[in-house]
């Protein structure tokens, strides 16, 4: 399916006059919780449950951090796709060297890889702890995937919108469920939103904290974002495009503030339960769903931890699909029916998976989740630069160019980004 939106400074056909204000509001509600899914897929869990039952509520701070980070470049994105009518893709293709082009266009691939391989994974893991499944087989049988995707897609594109947050909301409820009946720290939870140095001086607290944020603020988004705000309908006047990215922002925002509880919830649960009882090794998502009903004494927290986990991983594989489209056809103009590049991405992911779970069983692969994330966070800083320069030139945005105090912020989380990854790959060598 691809996303039925402007190419150029056209676009959707403007509201109808009569049309009143919080129908206009409406109208922009979607697109921020189909970017928000990429924001708590199952490459964060494996973060979140390591990071909680390792180190207690200190990375809850990296959590707030990154998902603040996340509505600043969503908001950047925003601005981007209604004031040029561009999706970022498109726009690094109109505006840098054939050269530049191709090569963000490699490194958004890899990124979109890495991504779609936390989803096989994290589907796999949870077909295997609700119904016994090999896990290697979850993996394989995940490329049937496509045909689910495909079918779902008939009904339209507000409906998909629809369907994924249901399972938002039903995500949400699993969590709410956990954690009434965790034995949570509220004391410490607040605590742990302050930032501590050890983050950055202790090597084992640094990765996690870079797969956080590799797994919260993913590079695919920005694209997607860009793209699907260019679906709704405004004004394509200097006042509509103000309300448009006004109204957009407000949509990913909140969506946004959606993915930090539920992110919050995953780790202040592996802190409450593994942290608070000495089990600090609890980095396996299979351990985690094992422990967590002995652990609480409630018999259903298990199964509704891998309830979630599997909407998750589907949420998740919904929106890796439209980003991959975006990316492709914007970078390089190249289309390609829905299911053929859907089924290349699966593949790419799905080799890397089969390999390493044949060589390190079952454990290899929350590893690998966790390694997946780390390879977004590195990949990063290719989409967030381009991002920051296109919207700050007023050639590109014009009236909707980003003032100077959100250039500045946007270049320190750029720089912020950029050092994290330089020290990551320093203490990793």
């Amino acid at each position: 399916m691809r996303i039925a939106r402007a190419r150029g400074r056209g676009g959707a056909s403007p509201p109808s006059p009569a049309r009143g204000r919080w129908q206009r509001r409406l109208a922009f509600i979607g697109p921020g919780f189909l970017v928000a899914v990429g924001y708590m897929d199952p490459g964060n869990w494996a973060t979140d449950i390591a990071g909680g039952s390792a180190f207690g509520y200190s990375l809850l701070s990296v959590v707030l951090l990154s998902n603040l980070v996340a509505m600043v470049l969503q908001a950047l994105a925003v601005r981007l796709g209604i004031a040029s009518g561009l999706d970022l893709a498109q726009a690094c293709r109109e505006h840098y060297s054939r050269p530049v082009t191709i090569g963000l266009w490699l490194l958004a691939e890899v990124a979109i890889v890495a991504c779609d391989l936390a989803e096989v994974l994290g589907t796999a893991i949870a077909l295997h702890l609700l119904f016994g499944l090999p896990l290697l087989a979850g993996v394989v049988l995940t490329a049937l995937d496509v045909l689910a995707i495909l079918a779902l897609q008939r009904f339209g594109f507000r409906k998909v919108e629809a369907f994924i947050i249901a399972l938002l909301a039903l995500i949400a409820g699993c969590f709410a469920f956990e954690l009434t009946q965790a034995p949570v720290d509220g004391g410490a939870v607040l605590a742990g939103l302050v930032p501590r140095a050890a983050i950055v001086t202790d090597p084992a607290q640094l990765y996690l904290a870079i797969g956080i944020l590799g797994a919260t603020v993913m590079p695919h988004n920005l694209y997607l974002h860009s793209s699907l705000v260019g679906t709704r309908p405004y004004a394509r006047t200097g006042a509509g495009r103000a309300e448009a990215a006004r109204l957009a922002t407000w949509d990913s925002s909140i969506a946004l503030a959606l993915a930090f509880c539920i992110n919050a919830a995953i780790l202040i649960l592996a802190a409450a339960v593994f942290y608070g009882a000495g089990r600090t090794g609890v980095a396996d998502i299979e351990e985690a769903y094992t422990l967590l009903s002995p652990m609480m004494g409630v018999g259903a927290a298990s199964a509704v931890f891998g309830v979630a986990l599997l909407a998750s991983g589907q949420n998740s594989t919904i929106t890796g699909t439209l980003a991959g489209q975006i990316v492709m056809e914007g970078f390089v103009n190249l289309r390609m029916p829905a299911w053929a590049r859907r089924m290349v991405t699966r593949l790419l992911a799905i080799v890397p998976a089969v390999a390493i779970i044949a060589a390190m069983g079952d454990g290899g692969a929350t590893r690998l989740l966790v390694f997946s994330q780390v390879v977004l966070s590195l990949q990063l800083p290719f989409a967030v630069i381009p991002l920051v320069l296109l919207t700050g030139r007023a050639d590109v945005m014009g009236p909707l160019a980003s003032p100077r105090w959100l250039r500045v912020l946007a270049w320190v989380i750029a720089a912020l980004i950029v050092v994290l990854n330089c020290v990551l790959l320093w203490s990793m060598a």
